[in-house]
């Protein structure tokens, strides 16, 4: 609080901390791309984590709790996580192309959160975009191999799509959740053919 009384920008991140103030909640919802975890805070979407199996869920329900300060609590009925649980499965039924959610931030920053942000905003649904092209766009041009450190990094994937950025020569590039996943979500988003089998 500031002298005031009123919230200042550091607030959240004092909170976090010691844990106090902060929620932080999680589930895990199935996806046509298999389960992912979803986690919130009170300002908006904080992580989305593939393959959320119970070992990459119990880990990144730790580093998560971790990160934040505070520990996660599992609450699939959270008010929280109902409009980004609602838009997801929206999104894989075909019904959805944009995100229209609060995202919190708090877990990237710097560059990648610039580049990530870019990507957010300027790459839309049945679109891709270069590695170096996504950095001309933020004022790095040549430093495609840190938006590919970025989008590794992203805490946010599929709603921040990261699945969108390729290589210039046409080769799919890498992701998080794996070169098949990326095919999935870019063959749902139009870019890509869809499997035969």
């Amino acid at each position: 609080m500031n002298a005031n009384g009123q919230k200042s920008a550091g607030d959240s991140a004092a909170g976090a901390e010691d844990g106090a103030g902060l929620t932080v909640v999680w589930a895990v919802v199935g996806t046509d791309i298999g389960p992912l975890l979803l986690a919130a805070t009170d300002a908006g979407l904080v992580n989305v984590v593939f393959h959320a199996s119970p070992a990459v869920r119990d880990s990144a329900v730790e580093r998560l709790g971790s990160r934040l300060g505070t520990e996660p609590v599992e609450a699939l009925d959270s008010p929280l996580l109902a409009e980004p649980i609602r838009q997801l499965k929206a999104y894989f039924a075909g019904q959805r192309r944009d995100f229209e959610l609060p995202l919190d931030w708090s877990l990237i920053s710097g560059f990648n959160r610039q580049v990530l942000r870019e990507l957010a905003s300027g790459v839309p649904f049945g679109t891709v975009v270069g590695y170096g092209d996504l950095a001309g766009c933020v004022g790095q041009p040549g430093a495609a191999q840190a938006v590919g450190m970025a989008m590794g990094a992203n805490p946010l994937p599929v709603v921040v799509p990261c699945h969108r950025v390729v290589e210039s020569d046409g080769g799919i590039g890498g992701f998080g959740g794996g070169l098949e996943t990326k095919r999935q979500l870019l063959a749902l988003e139009g870019v890509l053919p869809q499997p035969l089998f």
